[in-house]
């Protein structure tokens, strides 16, 4: 058994599918132990506990500010959980048990470790979104569904604030701000169940939402979509477009081994992505001047919480 608590923030629905995850869940209990917090209907989440392995500990979010309910559950399964090292995976993530022990192991010299996700099995719309990963890749790094953390940096900031859009980024970035050292890990890559349809669909304008949190970049993608209005004036400009963002794109898939998890079709869907957030990121724009996006509990208007901000807030290395 691993020294180490694989926690699950979720909430289910009535229509919510959940024999995959307790399939997954079942097999990953034998090497480490599983905490589950449930932010479901009570009755959901007693339909929940008697579907999933008796071993998997199920336990109820408690109350903190915020509408972020996410972060209700990252903080809830920091705070009960059994092992100063932490896992933190949304529900569609999918490890195998190398890369598990490896994110686990990279805590001995990190306070944060963040991998790479990739879509198992690949249908068009994950290859469509597998285009954003690659061009984050290709300019930066990648923002998985999973971390791997330290149970004692966390807590040492009292966690982190739930009024938020991007909360992976907010959690980075409190940490960070505390004194905890992040590891990129853009060659651990941990496997992730791609949406539905109708699920990705509807994430479109709240993905570009999160660009708030990053104001270079949202200028960037504002300047989209007058380049494409420009571009359409000469069929050969949009092709000159179109080829450069399939070789950034092309330049995130190889790096860091990444063409090993990455098919080579992955990198032809980024002009498709950037036409997507060329015109997502105007309607995020409007959504902001109306009061924010809706979220699960209501309207969130901040992305994330500028770092100069948290700066202020925390000071100090983290204690080890």
């Amino acid at each position: 058994m691993l020294d180490a608590e694989y926690v699950v923030p979720f909430r289910g629905t009535a229509d919510s599918d959940l024999a995959d995850l307790a399939g997954y869940l079942g097999g990953l209990v034998d090497i480490v132990d599983v905490t589950v917090v449930d932010g479901s209907d009570p009755v959901l989440v007693e339909d929940h506990r008697r579907l999933l392995d008796r071993r998997v500990r199920v336990i109820e979010p408690t109350p903190r500010p915020g509408r972020n309910g996410k972060v209700r559950g990252v903080v809830t399964g920091a705070e009960s959980a059994r092992h100063e090292r932490i896992v933190l995976a949304d529900d569609d993530v999918r490890y195998d048990e190398r890369m598990l022990r490896r994110v686990v192991s990279m805590l001995d010299d990190a306070d944060l470790v963040r991998p790479q996700n990739h879509f198992v099995p690949q249908p068009w719309h994950a290859r469509w979104d597998t285009a954003r990963s690659l061009l984050n890749r290709a300019v930066g790094s990648d923002w998985p569904g999973t971390f791997a953390v330290r149970r004692a940096a966390l807590l040492t900031t009292g966690g982190y604030d739930g009024d938020v859009l991007f909360e992976n980024l907010e959690l980075v970035r409190t940490l960070r701000a505390a004194g905890g050292h992040e590891c990129v890990a853009p060659d651990v890559f941990v496997a992730r169940r791609p949406p539905t349809v109708s699920h990705f669909l509807g994430q479109r304008i709240r993905q570009a939402y999160d660009s708030f949190a990053q104001p270079t970049r949202f200028a960037a993608e504002l300047a989209l979509l007058p380049l494409i209005a420009w571009a359409a004036r000469r069929p050969v400009r949009l092709v000159v477009l179109a080829a450069v963002a399939v070789s950034v794109a092309e330049v995130g898939r190889r790096r860091s081994a990444g063409a090993r998890v990455f098919p080579a079709t992955a990198s032809l869907w980024a002009p498709a992505w950037l036409v997507e957030r060329a015109v997502c990121v105007w309607l995020a724009l409007i959504l902001r001047l109306r009061g924010g996006v809706r979220y699960s509990e209501g309207r969130l208007v901040r992305a994330a919480t500028p770092s100069r901000t948290l700066h202020r807030r925390f000071g100090g290395p983290i204690p080890r």
